[in-house]
């Protein structure tokens, strides 16, 4: 049998023209992807994409502070050691002591061993012989004197934003001469800067001398 070589020809380039727009799109193809690979940067570990909980800078005998609409400071948080987290941004605090201030009462003292303060900053977390502090205050053309008060727990919730100091934990109360306990917790109002005991509530209520506080 005798081979035509022209037609062999035609053959072949009749197939290559059917082809060429799978050619072209496979061409094309190839090239977009390599472009995007070329202009895509180079993909992170897998150590950097994950964000560790881990410290981003530490301060030693740090501070910090807000103040309220009017510009006066609204509380102060002071701590031996202030411990920044990069993933959450959160802060904990060692030997934390949060100072809170109303116009024209005397400053609130709160302070525990341990403090974890949330990384929106609303919520400070105070852990471990926790204490609530207001000195006494004489009367005021616009406020009534005050006795000296101490709140002791083992837990206290701060809820910055809504000036309220919290715990379900059991409190010893002090005021005055009076001594109280509760068994579930209670809620400190620092605008009114008073405490509510919950709960089963016992102890000595006992009025101050005259003229004492």
């Amino acid at each position: 049998m005798q081979i035509n070589p022209q037609k062999i020809k035609l053959g072949v380039g009749r197939t290559l023209l059917r082809l060429m727009p799978l050619i072209l799109m496979g061409g094309l193809t190839l090239a977009t992807f390599w472009m995007v690979q070329k202009n895509q940067p180079a993909e992170k570990s897998m150590l950097e994409r994950v964000r560790l909980h881990e410290p981003d800078y530490i301060i030693t005998n740090g501070a910090l502070s807000a103040l309220n609409e009017m510009g006066t400071t609204k509380y102060r948080i002071l701590g031996n050691k202030v411990t920044h987290y990069d993933d959450d941004a959160s802060i904990d605090i060692e030997t934390p002591r949060m100072r809170l201030f109303q116009p024209n009462k005397a400053p609130v003292t709160v302070k525990s061993d341990t403090g974890h303060l949330d990384g929106d900053l609303t919520i400070l977390d105070l852990i471990g012989n926790a204490s609530i502090f207001r000195p006494a205050q004489a009367a005021t053309a616009t406020e009534p004197a005050t006795a000296r008060m101490l709140a002791t727990s083992s837990y206290y919730k701060v809820l910055i934003n809504d000036d309220i100091i919290e715990t379900d934990k059991p409190i010893t109360l002090q005021q005055g001469m009076s001594v109280m306990s509760s068994t579930d917790g209670g809620i400190f109002n620092n605008i009114e800067q008073s405490m509510t005991l919950s709960g089963q509530v016992k102890g000595r209520i006992e009025r101050a001398p005259k003229g004492a506080q």
